[in-house]
């Protein structure tokens, strides 16, 4: 018994066209990370007590910390208000990430081995 092969599969045309998307999709992720990472995201927890800046390659680029939340005698509130902020910034910058790149491979799941 042969297998048969769907119309829209055959011929090496439609491998080309494959290859050509595929290439299309590693040049609109690489110019997507590129430009994500030079974007600052911001995060401001306790009532503005604490802002935190980082750039899409999670780098912090800024904090503020308003000088009213600064007690010698309580340095685990800020402590805890610095750590809250970062987690804050961090998971917008996962979201963002997240649906631009689910924009550019059509939510195809990219961490499968050996792709791109």
């Amino acid at each position: 018994m042969k297998a048969r092969i769907p119309q829209n599969m055959q011929g090496p045309s439609n491998m080309n066209q494959v290859i050509r998307q595929a290439q299309k999709m590693q040049e609109d992720m690489a110019a997507f990370q590129e430009e994500f990472a030079a974007k600052e995201f911001k995060a401001t927890v306790g009532g503005g007590a604490v802002e935190i800046t980082m750039n899409g390659a999670r780098e912090v680029v800024g904090i503020h910390i308003s000088p009213e939340v600064i007690d010698p005698e309580d340095s685990e509130m800020l402590e805890d208000l610095v750590a809250s902020a970062v987690n804050e910034v961090l998971k917008n910058i996962e979201a963002e990430n997240s649906e631009g790149m689910g924009k550019i491979t059509g939510g195809m799941n990219m961490n499968m081995p050996g792709l791109f």
